[in-house]
């Protein structure tokens, strides 16, 4: 039965091109290797750990020195008080609606304002601080920083970056690289680690969204890998990491309060977005894999997966370019970055609107939200 199961998952006939098995792969000449799925798996989960804890010490010995000099405060926040049947509400619904606030307030015998006043502070308390974000930016802006340095190393000397038609002659039957290995477990590792750390990380409200996209970054890591199309895997990753530099730099003034700095380097990350997501990608890269394979080696059913994934993706950078491009002009025009609301702390401000008439605190939150794009702090992995 396994081996059924495994045999329809992996079927040579979807995978691989016409006349080509996994048989040929596993069997390469004398002196050289082809990638064997089941060997970079056994050392991709191992060095997730291992990242996962490499993190936790950066963030301690690098990244928490680094804000206690920038003088960014962890800040302990309010604490609201104990209160059995709000915080029975509260695990259920963090944000009652004016019907819910009549009923309580009838039940306890609280003004609205108060309670809306509880859930406010309650919400508070579960929002990170500015030092742990930063802790976070930081990490992510190292690991980018210093995997696409080594990317690009590797690449510069590669000629299927210069010459993209490169990446479709004699394939599948192309030798595997250290370079290429070492890159495709460090990137698969850091997927690994970011997926599940999301779920000790800061709570925020795209959560399911970079849930999906972790594992669909993670999934086209390991069939690109599996089916020696490594030439083309490599160049896709390093586009993508190069814009990602920058956003988290953005981050990271954000955090420390150099605004013009932030500005400064979310433009640029908004210029490199342009030229690797919205011209490098596209026609470089995506043309490659669309047209350049098409004319050397042939389709076959997973081209047209790879394929559709890939414009899938690209479709989502118009999208994304969109929403960044309309901060950007911000930054230019008007000298600042509009923020992010999905992990800022609420202020009085908002019940203070509510409680002259119009919106509980809960609503206006959700008007900021729609008004502004969740870049700076919040997560934009969108490789």
């Amino acid at each position: 039965m396994t081996s059924s199961v495994s045999a329809w998952i992996w079927s040579e006939s979807f995978w691989l091109p016409e006349n080509v098995s996994w048989a040929d792969l596993e069997h390469p000449p004398a002196g050289v290797e082809y990638p064997r799925l089941q060997h970079m798996l056994y050392h991709a989960f191992p060095l997730a750990v291992g990242v996962s804890l490499l993190r936790l010490l950066f963030e301690r010995l690098v990244a928490k020195p680094c804000a206690h000099i920038l003088q960014i405060q962890g800040g302990v926040p309010r604490r609201a008080e104990p209160n059995a049947v709000l915080e029975r509400l509260y695990q259920s619904n963090t944000c009652p609606d004016a019907r819910q606030l009549e009923g309580l307030s009838k039940q306890l015998d609280w003004e609205e304002r108060k309670i809306q006043r509880w859930f406010r502070i309650r919400r508070n308390q579960d929002r990170p601080s500015i030092k742990k974000k930063f802790c976070e930016s930081m990490w992510r802006f190292t690991f980018y920083l210093g995997v696409f340095i080594y990317a690009i190393r590797h690449l510069w000397v590669s000629p299927w970056m210069w010459d993209t038609r490169q990446c479709w002659y004699n394939y599948p039957f192309q030798p595997l690289s250290p370079g290429q290995y070492n890159y495709y477990v460090a990137e698969l590792a850091f997927y690994w680690s970011l997926m599940v750390s999301q779920f000790t990380d800061i709570k925020r409200k795209d959560f399911m969204i970079m849930l999906v996209h972790h594992l669909a970054t993670i999934f086209l890591i390991t069939i690109s890998y599996g089916n020696n199309m490594l030439r083309a895997g490599t160049l896709v990753m390093c586009v993508h990491d190069a814009s990602d530099i920058f956003l988290e730099a953005a981050k990271l003034a954000n955090y420390a309060k150099y605004q013009r700095l932030c500005d400064t380097m979310f433009v640029v990350f908004s210029i490199i977005f342009f030229f690797t997501r919205l011209v490098i990608f596209p026609f470089w890269v995506v043309h490659s894999v669309l047209v350049e394979s098409w004319q050397i080696i042939g389709p076959y059913q997973a081209w047209w997966l790879i394929n559709g994934l890939l414009l899938v993706l690209q479709t989502l950078h118009i999208i994304w370019f969109y929403l960044i491009a309309r901060i950007a002009v911000k930054a230019i025009f008007k000298g600042k970055v509009s923020k992010d609301d999905r992990s800022d702390i609420e202020t009085s401000t908002d019940e203070d609107i509510s409680s002259n008439g119009s919106k509980n605190s809960c609503q206006t939150s959700k008007l900021r939200d729609s008004s502004n794009t969740n870049v700076l702090n919040g997560e934009t992995h969108d490789h």
